[in-house]
C-alpha cells in the first residue's frame, strides 16, 4: 500500500518542476448539472496533462538511485511526454515507444523534449514487446505508464493540491478517467487519507470497458471492443491498479462517444479552455447520470488538453 507520506514525498519531491494548478467552476455547466462542480485543471499542468507528476515522481527517483542511464516507456501520448520532459530535466535519454496510430501532435511533443520515438503496431502487446526490445538494447530503465507506484504516488498529488484548496466543506465525489488506472488508484489513495467521507468515481468510455468489467469480477478482464475517440483511455488495467481500485472507489461508469464529444464540446465553449477527449469523461458521467450527482459537491481532475487540433470532433 502506498502510504500518505510516500505521497507527500512525492509532492514535494516533483514541485519545484511542476505548476500548482488552478480550480475553476462554471455557473452554466452547475445549473445545467444541478450540481456543483470544481475543476482541477491538469491541461494547463507541463506538458498539457497530470501525467507530469507522475513520470517526474519516477524518474526523479530513477536518477537519484542511479538505477540507470536512461529511461524507457511505451505510451499513447501524454506519459510519454511526461517521461521525455522529465528525462530532460535530469539530463538522461529516453525511448518512447508509441503506437503508429499516436496523434501527431503528441509524437512531434515527446521529440521536441529529446526523447526517441520508436513506433510500433497500435496493440498493448506490440507496445511491450516494442519497450522490451528497447530495454535490452540500450540498458534503460523502464517507467511504465501506471503499474508502478512511483508513478501513482505522483498521480496522487493533482488530487492533494484539490483537496488542499478547496475541500471545505469537504467533496461529496471526486471523479477521474479510468484507463490504466494509474489516475484513480492515486485518486483513490489520496482520497481516503485525506478526506475519507469523499467518495471516488472512476469514469470510462463505453468503447474501451475494461476497468468495469474488472471491477466487477475482481480479476483483470479485457474489453470486448476498442472503439473510441478517448485514445487515452485504452490501456487496460494492472493487478496493482485493480487492487487499489477495488479498495478504494464506490464505482466505475461508462459513457458512449456521443456523450464524450458532447462534454468536450461543453467545456471548450462555457469554461473557454482546451480539454481532449479523455478528459471530457468525468463531466460527460456527470451528464449522463443527473440523478446520481444533483446537489453533490465534485470535484473533476481534468486530465490534459493535447488535443489534435486538426482532428476535432466538432
Amino acid at each position: 500500500m502506498i502510504s500518505l507520506d510516500t505521497i507527500l514525498a512525492a509532492h514535494d519531491r516533483i514541485r519545484p518542476h511542476i505548476h500548482h494548478t488552478p480550480v475553476l467552476t462554471n455557473h452554466t455547466i452547475d445549473e445545467q448539472t444541478g450540481a456543483s462542480l470544481f475543476f482541477k485543471c491538469e491541461n494547463f499542468q507541463k506538458i498539457g496533462a497530470f501525467k507530469a507528476r507522475g513520470g517526474l515522481n519516477a524518474v526523479l527517483q530513477v536518477a537519484d538511485s542511479r538505477e540507470g542511464k536512461a529511461i524507457a516507456t511505451h505510451s499513447s501520448g501524454n506519459h510519454a511526454q511526461a517521461v521525455a520532459y522529465a528525462a530532460r530535466q535530469v539530463a538522461m535519454p529516453a525511448y518512447i515507444v508509441m503506437p503508429r496510430t499516436a496523434p501527431q501532435v503528441k509524437k512531434e511533443a515527446v521529440r521536441g523534449y529529446g526523447a526517441e520515438v520508436v513506433e510500433c503496431e497500435p496493440t498493448q502487446a506490440a507496445r511491450e514487446a516494442g519497450v522490451q526490445a528497447v530495454m535490452a538494447q540500450t540498458g534503460a530503465v523502464l517507467v511504465h505508464p501506471y503499474d508502478d507506484d512511483r508513478v501513482i504516488a505522483g498521480q496522487a498529488t493533482a488530487a492533494v493540491e484539490l483537496i488542499a484548496d478547496y475541500n471545505n466543506p469537504p467533496f461529496d465525489l471526486i471523479l477521474t478517467p479510468v484507463g490504466g488506472g494509474g489516475l484513480l488508484s492515486g485518486t483513490a489513495l489520496a482520497t481516503h487519507y485525506l478526506s475519507p467521507t469523499t467518495r471516488v468515481i472512476g469514469c470510462e468510455p463505453a468503447g474501451a470497458a475494461d476497468a468495469v468489467l474488472s471491477f466487477e469480477s475482481g480479476r483483470l478482464e479485457s474489453a470486448p471492443y476498442i472503439d473510441t475517440i478517448a485514445d487515452g483511455l485504452t490501456a487496460r488495467l494492472s493487478e496493482r491498479t485493480l487492487g487499489y481500485i477495488r479498495q478504494h472507489v464506490s464505482q466505475i461508469l461508462t459513457v458512449p462517444d456521443a456523450d464524450i464529444v458532447a462534454a468536450m464540446r461543453l467545456v471548450w465553449e462555457r469554461m473557454k479552455i482546451i480539454i481532449e477527449p479523455s478528459c471530457a469523461v468525468p463531466l460527460a458521467v456527470v451528464l449522463r447520470y443527473p440523478d446520481l450527482f444533483r446537489g453533490k459537491k465534485i470535484g473533476i481532475i481534468l486530465t490534459g488538453g493535447n488535443v489534435d487540433l486538426g482532428k476535432l470532433p466538432f
